[in-house]
C-alpha cells in the first residue's frame, strides 16, 4: 500500500504595516474566484487576539480545560485551537485547512517559500526584500526602485499581480 502526500499550493503576500497588504488580498480574492478558483487565506499575526468573550459558553469551555472549541453556527465555524506551549508552524496550519486551489498567506514571511513584497515608498518603512531572500516579487506604485534581481509589479494591476502568483505557487507537502 502506497501512501501519498498531500500538497497545498501557496503563495505569501508580506509587506510593513500599513503597506496595502490586505488590501491586495481583497482585490485578488474575487479575481481568483472568477476564474473558477477555490482560494483560502491565512493571516498571521504577531499580536495576541481572542474571539471568544468572557461568559459566552465556548470562552468558558475553553477556560475549562478544552484544548479545541469549535463555534458553529448556521452558516459558518470557527475552531479555536490551544497550544500554548509549541508554536504553530504553517505545515501544521495548511494541514488543518481543507485542500484548495490555492491559500494566500499574508504573514509567516520567513517560512513561505516564496512571497511578493507590497512596498509603498511612502510608507516610510525599509523594504524587506533587502534582507529577505524568499521575496522573489515586489507590488509596488515605485516599480522604477525596485531591484532588477526582482519581478516590479503595478500594485493597481491586479490581474498583472494574480498572473505572477499563478504561475509561481509553491506546492507545500503536508504528509
Amino acid at each position: 500500500m502506497t501512501r501519498t502526500t498531500r500538497t497545498q499550493a501557496v503563495f505569501g503576500i508580506t509587506g510593513r504595516s500599513g503597506s496595502g497588504k490586505t488590501h491586495l488580498i481583497t482585490r485578488l480574492l474575487p479575481t481568483l474566484r472568477a476564474r473558477g478558483l477555490l482560494v483560502s487565506t491565512i493571516k498571521h499575526t504577531h499580536h495576541a487576539i481572542d474571539i471568544d468573550k468572557p461568559g459566552k459558553d465556548s470562552f468558558v469551555h475553553r477556560e475549562a480545560g478544552a484544548s479545541e472549541v469549535m463555534l458553529a453556527t448556521p452558516d459558518r465555524w470557527v475552531l479555536q485551537h490551544s497550544q500554548p506551549d509549541v508554536p504553530f508552524t504553517l505545515t501544521d496550519l495548511l494541514a488543518r485547512m481543507a485542500p484548495v486551489d490555492l491559500i494566500l498567506i499574508e504573514g509567516f514571511h520567513a517560512t513561505v517559500p516564496a512571497c511578493l513584497e507590497v512596498y509603498r515608498h511612502k510608507v516610510g518603512k525599509e523594504p524587506l526584500f533587502e534582507t529577505q531572500k524568499n521575496i522573489i516579487a515586489v507590488a509596488t506604485d515605485t516599480p522604477h526602485a525596485i531591484p532588477a534581481s526582482l519581478a516590479a509589479l503595478e500594485l493597481d494591476d491586479t490581474e498583472a499581480v494574480m498572473t505572477f502568483i499563478l504561475e509561481r505557487t509553491v506546492q507545500i507537502p503536508l504528509g
